[in-house]
């Protein structure tokens, strides 16, 4: 049975404060197994029949919606697909490997636009750096991320970028490292 993972975007942020073991249940009442949840902030590990991750989509913020009371968005991926992100080396080695620079994934819908791909990657600062790859984009801060100004910058919103959900890269790999060996 095919293994994913469920980013749900704004889980325990602000008011919409969710146990884990809640959202497990939640899980579980679509017939999810294998079902686990990773740091309370909304990755969902799973197991399901349904093969096509749309469906999964639709069906998990159907069901988090009714049960909850508002919009999730959720974001899924194979293990497959989360373990070549959390494989993926979108930056410069030296950059990768400081330990003050942070790296994020950027998990969307669908592929943003080449215009939208280049327009993300023109907003390189002196601290910020942007690649695409896919569904996801990455973004490499050299500074602590809450003191980046690039999320505001008349460049970025000219981006329009779709809605997304964004996790430290360390959190994908260690999310990547909790699917069972013989998940598929």
């Amino acid at each position: 049975m095919p293994h994913y993972v469920a980013f749900l975007r704004g889980i325990n942020l602000g008011r919409r404060r969710l146990k884990m073991e809640v959202l497990r249940g939640l899980c579980e009442e679509m017939k999810f197994t294998d079902v686990a949840t990773f740091i309370a902030s909304g990755n969902v590990l799973f197991a399901s029949k349904v093969a096509d991750d749309r469906k999964l989509v639709q069906q998990i913020q159907t069901h988090l919606k009714k049960a909850l009371g508002y919009e999730v968005d959720t974001f899924v991926r194979t293990r497959a697909e989360v373990a070549a992100v959390a494989a993926g080396r979108p930056f410069a080695k030296a950059a990768l490997e400081n330990p003050a620079h942070t790296v994020h994934a950027g998990f969307l819908h669908e592929p943003p636009s080449a215009a939208q791909a280049k327009q993300l990657v023109a907003c390189r600062t002196e601290v910020d750096e942007f690649c695409v790859e896919g569904r996801e984009y990455y973004w490499l801060c050299r500074i602590k991320t809450h003191e980046s100004k690039v999320w505001a910058s008349p460049a970025m919103k000219a981006v329009r970028l779709p809605t997304s959900s964004m996790r430290n890269l360390t959190t994908v790999r260690k999310i990547a490292a909790q699917f069972p060996a013989s998940g598929v």
